[in-house]
């Protein structure tokens, strides 16, 4: 219910991260025939039926669009296409990605952040993308003249020694392991860890039309001991899963498999249940010690590490996971329905992307009600830059000079996944209270300004821990 009574920071702090269970219909209407303001329920769109389920793809991706989370590329994407992100899309990965480094690196001492060159070593693969000078290309087309063999020669010979676009973060990783065990005074177990962009061709429909895609890769490459390898990779397994989970409206829609390679080593796929099927997020896998010894040939006493008291060849755990796809599966797993209690027509379902407070890309809005709009705006200037300045993500409203309704403007934040509408009214100006609409309950709460700011931030470190 709306309650109009004041309600302590810290005790609204709780009821708003506190998990609202969901209310039939059926029992909400008595209460709103005798007047009462009753919270609508929220029904996640992977408890809908399939009839639902089927147009699920198509409203997320009308939203997402509409609200700049994603740009106007063609829907469904086909496999290993690149996802084009908005604004919005850009600010939700690059808050997945801050969660995956507080992650891997609350093993601070054992995990060292690194950064490896986007292009590779010529030798590493005849099929991934490669980087060839134009002009280079336009030489090597006219050094044979008259001469197709010639001409053919020079061009393989310059693709030869042309780089190579990364299509993994490994390589990058392992080049820079000699230097890293030092740093860590050979100690094991120890870990590296890296975030960039990687590169992969997309198959054209036609003859030599191939594209060249990319795609966001976070990569924590795990040294231990043989002995514990195993161990580990259970132990990263549990970890990972369990960090895919917490920021999920659904977390069983986040799952694992296993799987041995042709050369029997062993390791997971992580996935999430998309409506078109089931893809692969992070994949861990146990690479043993080939990869390192085909990196380091020659002298292998500079590649051990200390186990206790022995000296040891370690193995090497790979967890690599897709952020974009991440993205997206947190994208589709937020989109929920909130329901008219008093008709079920989808016209009147709102919708609201409920992203965790840790991954939305604005956490509190700031917008105008009725008052003097020059001493309004001056106050929301105020909140903006005191907000702003203790790291919390606001949304300039009062700028837009387009009259809105409360209720187009409630629309519009929750489908931007907003977490706190603050109104700044005539009110304000006279005992300095703001009207502050939650976007998970939609209660509307009555909060004096000076309180605002410690309530956000008690509000978004409480989440991280929910």
């Amino acid at each position: 219910c709306n309650v109009s009574a004041a309600v302590r920071p810290c005790e609204l702090a709780c009821r708003l991260t506190m998990r609202h269970r969901l209310c039939s219909p059926s029992l909400l209407r008595p209460l709103t025939a005798h007047g009462l303001d009753v919270v609508p329920p929220v029904r996640p769109y992977a408890e809908s039926g399939g009839d639902a389920a089927s147009g699920r793809e198509e409203q997320l991706v009308a939203l997402c669009r509409r609200r700049h989370f994603l740009r106007a590329e063609p829907f469904p994407w086909a496999r290993d296409a690149p996802l084009r992100f908005g604004p919005l899309g850009v600010e939700l990965r690059g808050n997945l990605c801050a969660l995956w480094w507080d992650a891997v690196r609350g093993r601070r001492e054992q995990v060292l952040p690194v950064d490896s060159p986007l292009h590779g070593h010529p030798a590493d693969t005849s099929t991934a993308p490669r980087l060839l000078h134009s002009e280079t290309l336009h030489q090597v087309l006219h050094s044979g003249g008259c001469s197709t063999e010639r001409g053919g020669a020079d061009l393989r010979e310059a693709l030869g020694s042309a780089g190579v676009l990364r299509d993994s973060l490994l390589h990058g990783a392992l080049a820079q392991y000699v230097s890293c065990l030092e740093l860590v005074n050979k100690r094991l177990p120890c870990g590296l860890a890296e975030v960039g962009v990687c590169f992969h061709s997309i198959p054209g429909g036609e003859q030599h039309n191939d594209k060249i895609g990319e795609r966001t890769t976070s990569l924590l490459t795990w040294f231990s001991s043989p002995r514990t390898a195993g161990q580990w990779l259970d132990y990263w397994l549990r970890q990972r899963l369990q960090w895919w989970r917490k920021f999920a409206v659904g977390p069983s829609n986040f799952s694992s498999s296993d799987f041995q390679d042709e050369e029997g080593r062993r390791g997971f796929n992580l996935h999430y249940d998309f409506p078109w099927g089931t893809e692969t997020i992070e994949t861990l896998k146990n690479l043993g010690d080939t990869e390192l010894l085909q990196m380091y040939p020659g002298d292998r006493s500079k590649l051990l590490g200390r186990d206790g008291r022995r000296s040891v060849l370690p193995h090497v755990l790979s967890v690599s996971g897709n952020l974009d796809l991440g993205a997206l599966a947190y994208l589709f797993d937020s989109l929920q329905l909130a329901e008219n209690s008093l008709t079920t027509k989808k016209s009147s379902q709102r919708k609201v992307l409920k992203l965790h407070p840790c991954l939305t890309p604005i956490k509190v809005a700031l917008d105008v009600g009725k008052g003097p709009t020059t001493e309004l705006r001056q106050v929301c200037q105020g909140l903006f830059n005191e907000l702003s300045e203790n790291r919390i993500a606001v949304w300039p409203g009062y700028l837009d000079t387009t009259q809105a309704s409360l209720e187009q403007l409630y629309t519009k934040y929750d489908e931007m996944s907003v977490l706190f509408m603050v109104l700044i009214s005539d009110s304000t100006l006279e005992n300095g209270v703001v009207q502050l609409r939650s976007r998970d309950t939609t209660m509307k709460e009555m909060m004096h300004i000076s309180r605002l700011k410690d309530f956000l931030i008690k509000y978004i470190e409480s989440a991280k821990n929910v």
